[in-house]
């Protein structure tokens, strides 16, 4: 196993990715491929989804792998929709950057008590902390799934109020500013903010800056239960998996998207979606190479000389991955239907990608 695939494999396993537990599915444990081709690369470790790969204005792979619904042998689509999971946090962090265009806010350094006297260590916890995952919030993920497993119910603001019980009884995680820990509390949170400051809801708010500017006309906010007809089925080790209650992923990773409108989404941030001075705010700078390191709703991948700037997402039945190379003028859109516990699949591609393909 390379150096590059190591820290990956550690990042994945660190972030607490939203939605994903331990799996016994070893299939995916690829640590050393040969391929000749990306086509040939995501045959090789059985990739269920639809993937888009583009080098130098060039596609390397645009088609789908396996069926969206193994029932109805419904086929994958570059218009169907897929769960995105943990990728709808580069929509977060794209609000936010529209709340500093707007006005909403001045900067990237106020912090939460200018916004909520009342959260615990706010004015610690700046907006860049925040979604930065420098906050040391903790995650409120597993809690709440516990308790709505036993017939609780939850919206956004319930959750809000778990995360200050949960600072409050046990504390920030580390100092703001301190470490570096995943947690999806920073982005309901985020979210939220989008809410009280514009007395919009965050769904319309994105809807009213992203989706209608960039004609992403099938990217909405995810329901509890798929419609089989225009997305695709969720599986995990063969069975069906779609199933989830949204509103825990309020912020987080709440949307249904399809690979064309993350294409179109990717290619936005890539080019001019965000001015140079915006992206110098948005992605991690001076990550040495084989490392990787976080950003405002994004990861940057060092590789050599070769930057990769990337999210991905997990949840059930479903993993994500949108990133852009700038050097190769790049992009990459995976959405796969079949849920990849340990990360393995996307890591396994981000790694022979960027030492096989990308670094000639």
């Amino acid at each position: 196993m390379t150096t590059l695939h190591k820290l990956l494999v550690a990042l994945a396993i660190s972030m607490v990715i939203l939605f994903t537990s331990c799996s016994t599915d070893d299939e995916n444990n690829t640590a050393s491929i040969n391929y000749t081709t990306a086509e040939n690369l995501l045959t090789d470790i059985n990739f269920q989804g639809y993937a888009i790969i583009t080098k130098n204005g060039n596609d390397l792979v645009r088609q789908g792998f396996g069926l969206a619904n193994e029932n109805t042998e419904l086929p994958q689509d570059y218009e169907l929709a897929y769960r995105i999971g943990s990728v709808s946090k580069t929509l977060t962090a794209a609000a936010i950057i529209q709340l500093k265009r707007d006005g909403y806010i001045s900067n990237y350094n106020q912090t939460l008590n200018e916004f909520d006297p009342e959260f615990p260590n706010g004015n610690q916890i700046s907006i860049a902390r925040l979604l930065s995952h420098q906050s040391g919030i903790p995650d409120y993920q597993f809690v709440v799934e516990d308790a709505a497993a036993q017939g609780s119910f939850f919206d956004e603001e319930d959750i809000y109020e778990v995360i200050m019980e949960l600072i409050t009884e046990n504390g920030l995680n580390f100092t703001p500013g301190a470490g570096k820990q995943y947690s999806n509390s920073n982005y309901l949170i985020a979210a939220l903010l989008v809410e009280e400051l514009t007395d919009m809801s965050y769904h319309e708010y994105i809807q009213q800056n992203i989706f209608n500017p960039l004609q992403m006309t099938n990217t909405y906010r995810g329901t509890d239960h798929i419609n089989p007809n225009t997305h695709a089925e969720g599986y995990k080790n063969g069975n069906t998996n779609s199933t989830y209650p949204m509103a825990i992923a309020f912020g987080a990773g709440d949307f249904s998207s399809t690979p064309k409108d993350m294409e179109t989404w990717t290619n936005a941030v890539k080019t001019n979606w965000f001015s140079a001075t915006e992206k110098g705010d948005i992605f991690a700078q001076d990550v040495p190479s084989g490392y990787v390191d976080f950003g405002l709703g994004w990861f940057t991948t060092q590789e050599g000389n070769i930057t990769l700037y990337w999210h991905g997402g997990d949840i059930n039945g479903y993993w994500s991955m949108i990133g852009f190379i700038p050097e190769y003028d790049a992009t990459i859109v995976l959405l796969s239907n079949k849920q990849d516990d340990t990360g393995t699949q996307r890591n396994t591609i981000i790694e022979q990608l960027l030492t096989n393909e990308f670094n000639q």
